[in-house]
């Protein structure tokens, strides 16, 4: 017996000698590297804003009770804000909310979360199986919680948060980042995690814009309004620990290292670098702010205000676009596509076209695949 077993181990030796010397050892390391190749290492999450599940009255209130209870968007003490919340705006609020999303709303749903399903498909056919891209949504579905859970699904290296928002502000990049640090504390370990806060000055992004400008014949328009969206003036002092800020006009006209991260300032410098690019001349563009909420000064000037006294002073073409929104929504389809549309021609205009976002465009694409093989 004790013979056999020595002969039986001979000869397994002898095989695996054999195997090491002759046989194709690169079979072996292609196949190693075939396996590493299609495992994805780098995670991405792409985070908007937000919709309502439906244009119902319920699921608006629902999104809304969310989104204006988050402390960085209504930034008052926790009871006011609950009261202010729950009673005016949820009960009062809702059901005219519910009818402008009714005006959007599509068979397949809200633009804004089809859009951004089709663009983390794109994305993810541009960066290959070494990347895994997931979208995830601020506020309602697909939830940043739910985002999370499946990017560890894949035992990945590194996690990239891209908050789809151009402008950096707290109420919006700000409260995406906080909230996945919120599900990252959970863990007890967790990846490596570069989060991306601002891209608006990307000179692929503002090449992205041109390629949507393309569509659109504009030097045959008299003013060309930049709208933003507005934030209520007392967090761009809150978002300067120097106490630079001035509040002012001339204070956001010059972006440097004292206001780099104002956000009215970052709005001001991305309407210059497209007013350059679009090689438009200075006094035909305006930079506004829409969407106010409440009675408090917010950022100015007020893009209904702009609206209005553009029409009033007898310009009949005018052209709107909203650098700081990537995919069409609430605040682009209705708020400025039909209402201010409104607006302009009840005070004497004629023309009032508004320019699409950047939605699925080949360019956004390639600005958000920039960024991530940038970090990767």
């Amino acid at each position: 017996m004790r013979h056999i077993f020595f002969k039986n181990r001979c000869i397994k030796v002898v095989i695996l000698q054999f195997l090491v010397k002759f046989a194709p050892s690169q079979i072996f390391i292609s196949m190693e590297r075939t396996q590493t190749s299609t495992e994805a290492h780098t995670g991405v999450l792409l985070v908007n804003l937000g919709s309502p599940d439906s244009p119902a009255v319920s699921d608006v209130r629902k999104y809304l009770i969310e989104f204006l209870l988050d402390p960085r968007v209504i930034d008052i003490p926790y009871l006011n804000r609950q009261l202010l919340v729950r009673g005016p705006i949820a009960l009062g609020r809702s059901p005219k909310s519910a009818k402008e999303y009714e005006k959007l709303w599509t068979e397949d749903g809200s633009p804004l979360i089809i859009y951004g399903h089709e663009v983390r498909r794109l994305l993810q056919e541009k960066l290959g199986s070494e990347y895994k891209v997931v979208l995830a949504m601020r506020y309602q579905s697909p939830s940043i919680s739910s985002g999370i859970r499946e990017l560890k699904k894949s035992p990945l290296k590194k996690w990239i948060i891209i908050p789809l928002f151009p402008q950096q502000a707290s109420a919006t990049s700000g409260s995406v980042l906080e909230q996945v640090m919120e599900e990252v504390r959970k863990d007890w370990i967790f990846p490596e995690i570069n989060m991306i806060n601002q891209f608006y000055d990307r000179p692929d992004f503002i090449n992205a814009w041109a390629q949507v400008a393309k569509g659109y014949d504009l030097h045959s328009y008299e003013k060309v309004i930049f709208s933003y969206h507005g934030l209520p003036q007392r967090q761009l002092f809150k978002a300067d620990p120097g106490h630079y800020c001035k509040a002012n006009f001339e204070c956001c006209q010059n972006l440097h290292d004292q206001n780099r991260y104002c956000y009215s300032a970052q709005c001001f410098h991305n309407t210059r670098l497209l007013m350059e690019k679009w090689q438009l001349p200075e006094d035909k563009c305006i930079t506004s702010f829409q969407s106010r909420l409440g009675r408090s000064e917010w950022v100015k000037p007020y893009t209904e205000d702009v609206v209005r006294q553009l029409a009033r002073d007898g310009y009949k073409r005018v052209l709107i676009t909203s650098p700081a929104f990537i995919a069409d929504c609430l605040e682009t389809i209705v708020e400025l596509g039909m209402e201010y549309k409104e607006l302009f021609l009840e005070n004497g205009g004629e023309t009032f076209d508004m320019m699409e976002s950047l939605n699925v465009h080949p360019a956004w694409i390639d600005v958000l695949n920039n960024m991530v093989r940038e970090r990767a």
